[in-house]
């Protein structure tokens, strides 16, 4: 990995998409300070940002605040809940408008999801900016389109004792 020693790198996490895999795959919980490590390896970390959903309840501030004593910068907004009882929360657009701004000035930008929307996002990326873009998640619950697209993937299941909790 040292040939990539100077590279600037982005990290954005999806953060329900890996949780709720790791929940239903595994019953556990994410160690994302452990992530962050691993994707970040020995290049130069610019910027990382956790995207989250924040509940009515607030249960997960104390959760929020371990992913910042890690080092993310975390996003919220508010879960949406429609007359019916449909909630929806999730941050794919928000995300893609973070990667297409910090991919102009990174060499690499590591997602972590394995959500397969990304698949235009990473084709775009890749074609217009000329930064690498690699993934990490749960291969189980990843689009293996996606792997195809990335330029590296990393399966968190291959060392569930480092990435689990």
């Amino acid at each position: 990995m040292s040939i990539y020693k100077e590279q600037r790198v982005g990290v954005l996490v999806d953060i329900q998409n890996l949780y709720y895999s790791a929940k239903v795959l595994y019953g556990k919980k994410v160690n994302f300070g452990a992530i962050l490590k691993e994707c970040v390896s020995d290049r130069k970390l610019i910027r990382a940002i956790a995207y989250g959903i924040k509940t009515q309840e607030g249960q997960e501030e104390k959760f929020f605040e371990a992913l910042e004593k890690v080092g993310y910068e975390v996003k919220t907004k508010d879960l949406q809940i429609f007359p019916g009882g449909a909630k929806k929360g999730d941050w794919d657009v928000g995300i893609a408008v973070d990667a297409i701004k910090m991919s102009k000035s990174l060499d690499a930008i590591v997602l972590i999801s394995g959500d397969g929307d990304y698949i235009p996002l990473v084709k775009y990326i890749q074609s217009t900016t000329g930064c690498r873009v690699e993934g990490m998640a749960f291969g189980e619950s990843t689009s293996n389109k996606l792997v195809e697209e990335l330029d590296n993937f990393t399966n968190l299941s291959e060392n569930k004792k480092k990435f689990l909790i």
